[in-house]
């Protein structure tokens, strides 16, 4: 899942880029690459245990809840102005400094095994596996984590975005839907922007109020809601922008979009 945002609603585009995310995932054991994913090279082969479900849940374990993750070099952080996939595409590598992440579900899939149709490869021990996780996560790095618990080393073979919160049950489509819909001259497929900040109270306000918050103003609000951001309807249920309660009955606008006619 990618949700795009287009015109207005980028104004609320940080709130659900700050979201949990799930994905599933293949771990490859046995070897683990540069990149940490299919499209490096490997750096290193080791053998696998004899894993069953036990204790590869086991393993598991350990990565529920808060824990701390080095990013990797490949990756778009920053030094120096520099993104580190581009210091380590020139074989430099630098201290990264851990970072605290949240695991709230690590769900092991399947135990199984892969290879070249044709048996050019060896069949290799793949976990699929699926995470719930903040903001920050590397499923690259939680892979090869993984995979170092079990004894052995690894790599991402297969990850899919299933979900970016608040998003978790709608539809999703192509990218060759899309495209296919723009060709025959048809809108895309678009959601109400305030469906991405469902966390913020609603505030309904009367059209006095709403001229009054779209001139800039503070206007009374009727839902006494506890103070913080809110969602801010006019008279006839349109959302139109992202207030700030005080908590004693009034609101003022914080980001506006395009005002309701």
């Amino acid at each position: 899942m990618l949700p795009i945002c287009l015109g207005e609603a980028t104004k609320v585009a940080g709130d659900f880029l700050d979201g949990r995310k799930r994905y599933r995932f293949t771990v490859a054991l046995g070897s683990r690459t540069a990149t940490g994913d299919v499209e490096g090279g490997v750096v290193e082969s080791a053998p696998v245990p004899v894993l069953d479900a036990a204790a590869v849940d086991g393993a598991l374990q350990r990565f529920r809840g808060r824990i701390s993750q080095i990013p990797p070099m490949y990756s778009a952080i920053k030094r120096d102005g520099q993104p580190l996939y581009k210091l380590a595409r020139a074989g430099i590598e630098v201290e990264r400094k851990p970072r605290e992440i949240e695991i709230a579900e690590l769900t092991l899939l399947a135990i199984g095994s892969s290879g070249s149709a044709a048996g050019e490869l060896l069949a290799s021990p793949m976990l699929e596996l699926e995470a719930l996780c903040s903001k920050g996560t590397y499923i690259r790095v939680l892979a090869e984590d993984i995979a170092r618990t079990l004894g052995t080393c690894g790599h991402v073979a297969m990850l899919r975005r299933l979900s970016v919160e608040p998003f978790d049950a709608q539809a999703m489509e192509t990218l060759d839907e899309v495209t296919a819909r723009a060709e025959r001259g048809e809108p895309p497929r678009l959601i109400e922007a305030d469906l991405a900040i469902p966390h913020l109270p609603a505030v309904a306000l009367s059209a006095a109020a709403t001229a009054r918050v779209l001139h800039g103003q503070t206007a009374s609000e009727t839902g006494n809601v506890p103070p913080g951001r809110v969602r801010l309807y006019d008279d006839a249920g349109r959302f139109f922008g992202i207030g700030e309660a005080d908590g004693l009955g009034m609101v003022q606008p914080r980001r506006l979009f395009v005002a309701t006619g």
